[in-house]
């Protein structure tokens, strides 16, 4: 079986090899457990967390690194020049430091031309949640998750992209602080002030929080 080279990374799996991959994987995280000083074994509500563990990581932790990509259709725009924006999308990740979680939201906007292609509005949210779904960095969740939406929606005049997450690693370990992390990712129209777009997804991403209440 192919190694990922970067945590991160993307290698699909057939059915099979996942099945293969919660097999082995449990084995392993059995022996980490004892490692650790659990005999977990004789603890009704531990005997078959290695299995469990295993295919939570293979089945949604890390689907990310093991599925295709969704299927992203796309629309021919017609009319509308303005911004498209969608805000507090969920994140749910793993730092690939420690392999504790990440958690919080994503914004992302774009702005299409009259020519270009516009996405259905679920299929940015598949898209956060496929980049999101793999151990790795913020910055680089941050980064591929606007690298996706720039391609798939082709000819657009700029992509912004902003991640706001909670890091269990830093509040369940080291100083145990609560703070949150945010990261951008922009490009086209969003790089320049000469229209403001920055301004406005950012205003945006604070209107919306105002009617989360």
């Amino acid at each position: 079986m192919d190694l990922l080279k970067r945590a991160n990374g993307n290698i699909p799996r057939t059915e099979a090899e996942k099945a293969q991959m919660i097999e082995e994987a449990a084995k392993h995280y059995a022996n980490f457990l004892t490692a650790l000083g659990f005999d977990y074994k004789a603890d009704e509500n531990s005997h078959d967390t290695p299995k469990r563990v295993a295919k939570a990581w293979v089945n949604d932790i890390i689907s990310g690194c093991l599925s295709e990509p969704p299927k992203i259709t796309t629309f021919p725009n017609e009319k509308y020049n303005g911004m498209v924006v969608q805000t507090f999308i969920p994140v749910k990740s793993l730092c690939s430091h420690h392999n504790l979680p990440i958690a919080g939201y994503a914004h992302v906007a774009y702005i299409p031309t009259v020519k270009s292609q516009v996405v259905g509005l679920s299929k940015l949210n598949r898209i956060v949640d496929y980049i999101g779904k793999r151990p790795q960095l913020q910055e680089e969740l941050t980064q591929m998750v606007h690298d996706m939406i720039n391609e798939k929606c082709e000819g657009n005049m700029g992509v912004a992209v902003m991640v706001q997450a909670k890091h269990f690693c830093t509040c369940m370990r080291g100083v145990h602080h609560d703070s949150i992390m945010s990261t951008q990712a922009v490009s086209g129209a969003f790089m320049s002030d000469e229209k403001h777009s920055k301004e406005e997804f950012l205003k945006h991403i604070e209107m919306n929080q105002k009617m989360r209440g």
